[in-house]
């Protein structure tokens, strides 16, 4: 996978707008599952933090994955869920708040728990003569330059400019949604020649580890008795992560090209998979709805 101009320059650039425009549109009501339903976010960031490492380690383990794509499809599963979650939340009426406060809670969380986990998986999958390293320190301070910082910004921002925030955050989460996608098709459009290989290697992989964590949010949130609402929202911000991400930190933090490739054939299928996840998941609830008021 090419290292470029647009994953050197623009991939951090929009990000950090990205970042900035969650930032800017939080408001205090939007941390409502913290104190609404705790129960219901303590599942969600457990399946976030525990099961989505657990499960891609597993993939990583099973696949005939070189240790380059084991590593890039387990720093995928460490980044937290992005706008994409929040927007099929917002789209399919699920629980817009609880998908918020776990995107924002994993986005503050992820700096410290993903070097760590990315360190552990080097040195579990690295092979003789090819090993890998991070440094962890350096790679915290990165990740919340990246991601921690932009959000605060946007909040601060938010809270002492309320009335303009209000008028450009719809703006900037719109750009938000259609640049992720013209990113991933822009990465997609350089290695165009290579796409199939990269499929070949890892799409089956990233695809597995998406549709796997999908239907496992919405196991453990269905098991612990959570409304539908919140069950889709969990499912969501467990079954997709932020993909964009994790092509960052591979082709920049961590400067290896093989590493983001699982970044990429992930953002690709996500967007599609999630899509007919909520799909499918809100027919199937009216239908149930509706089965109910026949009776």
């Amino acid at each position: 996978m090419q290292i470029d101009i647009m994953t050197k320059i623009v991939l951090p650039l929009a990000l950090f707008i990205i970042m900035f425009g969650m930032g800017l549109g939080l408001k205090k009501q939007d941390f409502g599952a913290l104190f609404i339903s705790p129960k219901a976010l303590s599942i969600g960031l457990s399946c976030q933090l525990l099961l989505l490492p657990s499960v891609a380690f597993l993939l990583a383990m099973s696949f005939t994955l070189t240790p380059e794509l084991a590593i890039g499809l387990i720093l995928v599963a460490c980044c937290p869920g992005g706008v994409t979650s929040n927007l099929y939340t917002y789209l399919f009426k699920g629980d817009v708040a609880l998908s918020i406060s776990l995107t924002t809670l994993a986005t503050f969380i992820s700096p410290f728990t993903l070097p760590l986990i990315m360190h552990f998986a080097m040195q579990t999958l690295s092979v003789p003569g090819h090993e890998f390293a991070l440094p962890v320190i350096k790679t915290i301070v990165q990740m919340l330059m990246i991601t921690v910082l932009p959000v605060c910004l946007g909040m601060i921002f938010n809270h002492f400019k309320p009335h303009f925030s209000l008028k450009i955050e719809p703006f900037i989460r719109r750009f938000s949604s259609v640049f992720l996608i013209v990113i991933v098709l822009s990465i997609i459009h350089k290695n165009a020649d290579q796409m199939l290989s990269f499929f070949a290697t890892s799409g089956i992989a990233t695809l597995t580890l998406n549709l796997s964590t999908l239907l496992l949010g919405l196991f453990f949130a269905k098991i612990s008795g959570l409304d539908h609402k919140q069950q889709m929202s969990i499912a969501v911000e467990v079954g997709l992560q932020n993909g964009t991400l994790a092509i960052l930190i591979a082709s920049t933090l961590i400067n290896n090209a093989a590493m983001a490739i699982p970044g990429a054939t992930y953002s690709l299928s996500m967007f599609v998979t999630g899509y007919i996840f909520c799909r499918l998941f809100s027919a199937h609830h009216t239908k149930h709805l509706a089965i109910l008021n026949k009776a």
